[in-house]
């Protein structure tokens, strides 16, 4: 193992912030970069001797290979934390725009919906799958609590209670009945 490698190694061990999930990624991070350092040319570095060289170099590196916003700003976490570490925190700055990384996309905007064909419905043999999907569609249903949705239960005339037990994190919620497709569905559904 390198010189870097090991003392990054040891500098995690020393120091556990975060989540077992974060000292591990954390951790993985920091291990390609001493990598791609020594890649570069930085053969004899230790992990105290972080200069601004060295960080300018590695973004370079991860602007020239195409990476996402994301994923730099990621990893430029790890040199933050592993500078914070040594006490060199001026050696990265503070704000990502001094390398000149993009902002992160969280939302695109394409749709993910898909449209329920009614030939492709036709098509489907077994009604409890068939009248799941219809539910799915007509009131903006998540696959499980259209598998799980029961009748009797949830029609409360104006509209649908679904349990706890059906949703996503656990909270139970309540969709308005407004259309007379959705009234339709619901008595097909029974």
């Amino acid at each position: 193992m390198k010189d870097l490698n090991y003392q990054l190694k040891d500098l995690c061990q020393r120091n556990q912030d975060g989540s077992r999930a974060t000292q591990a990624e954390r951790f993985q991070l920091l291990q390609t970069m001493a990598n791609h350092l020594n890649e570069l040319g930085y053969r004899r570095m230790e992990a105290k001797s972080l200069k601004p060289k060295h960080v300018d170099a590695l973004v370079t590196k991860y602007l020239e290979e195409g990476l996402t916003p994301g994923t730099i700003k990621n990893r430029l976490a790890a040199l933050r934390w592993w500078a914070e570490k040594i006490g060199k925190q001026n050696v990265v700055a503070k704000d990502n725009a001094y390398y000149g990384i993009d902002s992160r996309v969280f939302v695109t905007n394409v749709s993910k919906a898909r449209d329920l064909d009614q030939e492709l419905l036709e098509k489907i043999s077994d009604p409890h799958l068939r009248i799941s999907l219809e539910l799915q569609k007509a009131f903006g249903l998540r696959r499980e609590e259209a598998i799980k949705f029961s009748p009797d239960y949830a029609d409360r005339n104006t509209y649908i209670r679904l349990k706890s037990t059906w949703c996503k994190g656990g909270r139970a919620r309540e969709i308005p009945i407004r259309t007379d497709e959705q009234r339709d569905v619901l008595r097909r559904a029974r």
